[in-house]
């Protein structure tokens, strides 16, 4: 009889066995009740507060140029501006020689020197906003010649680079690289003097290399400067093309504006300027979006 009484709880080898084991069927049940739980409701007033200002911002935007125009006038429509765009966009990538090419190629030939001088731009500055941020000898070396070129405007560096590479397109690449590489030293250099110094005392403590310390404890802690850097540089740098291109000619959205001035042709500039503001709000967002993952402060 004791047998049974100990046997039973485990699945039973006697006649009292089957009533024992129904408590386990219990847990059954908690799925079913985890099905039956309601869900959350769709935020609708978050998405309107997300959606219904900027739609507001654009079209008093519009209507503003729609009360300006009304009256004719050399200035065109919205409704003249968005007919030209349908057309344009059309067929944005024909190809009818050098200098004349959909504007589909002129964005992607901006963003390529874009890509190019960005890109050289941060693997120099962000290495020297480092250096510069840990030893106090450079930044004292360096600063001064930060805050004496920073200010200069983008387009007196073109000539420099007309002058040195005798080519418009290596011109533009160096002009976009001199002027978005300022940002990310300088962002960086501060993030890495935050770095709390109880940090770097414990990397004294365990005798860590340098290299280490720059890898495992101040790029961490740097890394969310340091996409502030290049999400500044970026900007700075889809700026500068455009300017640089009215100058240099060639290929590039900035020529399409500069030529399509020349052709008296207003309506593809403002179309032009509608196309530079999205491309540069698209690169804005998915560098914030980057950062948003590297800020550890945030919830």
């Amino acid at each position: 009889m004791v047998s049974a009484v100990f046997h039973s709880p485990l699945g039973g080898l006697d006649d009292e066995a089957p009533a024992a084991s129904t408590p386990p069927a219990a847990p059954a049940a908690a799925p079913a009740a985890a099905a039956r739980r309601p869900r959350k409701p769709f935020d609708w007033n978050g998405l309107l507060l997300k959606v219904l200002p900027p739609l507001i911002g654009v079209g008093l935007l519009v209507g503003i140029w729609a009360l300006l125009t009304m009256n004719g006038g050399s200035f065109p429509t919205p409704a003249a501006t968005f007919a030209e765009a349908v057309k344009l966009f059309a067929d944005p990538f024909y190809s009818k020689g050098p200098n004349d090419q959909g504007i589909g190629w002129n964005i992607l030939f901006s963003l390529q020197r874009v890509a190019i001088g960005f890109g050289l731009a941060a693997l120099v500055g962000i290495p020297a906003g480092f250096l510069i941020g840990r030893f106090s000898f450079l930044n004292h070396m360096v600063s001064p010649l930060i805050s004496l070129l920073r200010p200069v405007s983008p387009l007196a560096w073109l000539p420099i680079g007309l002058l040195v590479f005798k080519a418009a397109n290596p011109a533009a690449i160096w002009t976009i690289f001199i002027c978005s590489i300022w940002p990310m030293v300088i962002n960086t250099a501060v993030g890495v003097q935050r770095v709390p110094a109880d940090y770097l005392n414990v990397a004294r403590v365990l005798n860590l290399s340098e290299w280490k310390v720059m890898t495992r404890i101040l790029f961490p802690a740097v890394l969310p400067y340091m996409l502030t850097g290049v999400r500044l540089s970026v900007g700075t740098a889809w700026l500068v093309i455009v300017a640089a291109e009215m100058l240099t000619g060639g290929v590039g959205i900035g020529f399409w504006v500069w030529d399509e001035w020349n052709n008296l042709n207003v309506t593809h500039i403002l179309i032009a300027i509608f196309v530079i503001g999205i491309v540069g709000l698209l690169l804005e967002w998915a560098l914030v979006s980057i950062a948003k993952r590297f800020t550890y402060d945030e919830v």
